[in-house]
């Protein structure tokens, strides 16, 4: 039996970390399952890789002779991808960019302008999704990349990179309890009707309804809203609230509708989302076209 290249991958990490708790926390797997992957790995090959006590871990001399070779063995494996990658993205020349709501910021435009700079025969498209798929179309297949709010189902199984971490506000219509305040405190909104993403969009909905941070008081949802026009609609024909980033406050700054700053909650955040699978050049070229206008 051949080994696997996971395999080497593990290898690897712990011979980089010299630490199996570090190389576990590294590839966001559990100790034990580490442990037991590199013990097969090391009856497959019939050699102690390793030397480990309590105190340290070191490399064997097998393990110091196999470890150049498997770095060159997973680098290859890695060119090899990216190089299919592209060979498939040559046939399309074209990148879609998945999202629930404007991203504002300057990030569109930055990108844009960087992305086709480096590639300037690659189409860059931007494509709405409903927040039913707090992934913005990339659980499905439907997006190459996606910007997100974090957190979202299945986070570990994707390659997130955080471009704005802000504070959340409060938008509400002009007819509320709270029009002419300059922001309020958390505490305050807590018995507030509040609009509420689809259940599909698990943790990412707790978020916005701020569920873990209530002291266990569960939150007041009137209504579940599935794309901003439906935001809209709900806050001009009702008290509901809703949270949301301060980046997006100016879109929801329509006639009849406010929002202010919140206090006493943690920040959210946006990120970039992509399949660790993905290695085409493209994908890395628009991460680096993002890169220079991340903020916090």
């Amino acid at each position: 039996m051949d080994a696997h290249l996971r395999d080497l991958r593990y290898f690897v990490a712990v011979a980089e970390e010299l630490s199996f708790t570090r190389a576990a926390e590294r590839l966001f797997i559990a100790q034990p399952t580490l442990s037991k992957q590199i013990r097969q790995l090391e009856d497959l090959l019939r050699v102690r890789l390793f030397d480990r006590n309590r105190r340290a871990v070191r490399l064997t001399a097998p393990g110091e002779a196999l470890l150049p070779i498997a770095r060159e063995l997973l680098h290859r494996w890695d060119e090899a991808q990216r190089a299919v990658g592209d060979a498939a993205a040559a046939e399309t020349a074209r990148l879609t960019v998945g999202m629930s709501t404007s991203v504002g910021r300057g990030f569109l435009a930055a990108i844009r302008e960087r992305f086709t700079t480096r590639r300037p025969g690659c189409e860059l498209r931007f494509r709405q999704v409903n927040w039913t798929d707090p992934t913005a179309g990339l659980a499905e297949g439907e997006v190459d990349v996606a910007f997100v709010w974090l957190p979202i189902p299945g986070q570990d199984d994707l390659n997130v990179r955080v471009v704005a971490r802000e504070p959340r506000w409060v938008a509400f219509r002009q007819e509320h309890r709270l029009a002419g305040r300059d922001e309020v405190g958390f505490s305050e909104l807590l018995d507030d009707a509040f609009l509420a993403l689809p259940e599909s969009a698990g943790l990412l909905r707790d978020h916005w309804l701020a569920t873990g941070e209530r002291g266990g008081r569960p939150p007041v949802v009137c209504a579940t809203v599935t794309n901003t026009e439906e935001t809209f609609a709900a806050l001009e024909s009702s008290d509901a609230v809703v949270l949301l980033a301060a980046g997006n406050a100016e879109i929801y700054r329509r006639p009849g509708i406010t929002a202010i700053p919140v206090t006493g909650l943690s920040p959210c955040e946006l990120a970039l989302a992509w399949r660790p699978g993905d290695h085409r050049t493209a994908i890395r070229d628009l991460i680096e076209a993002l890169s220079p206008g991340i903020r916090s």
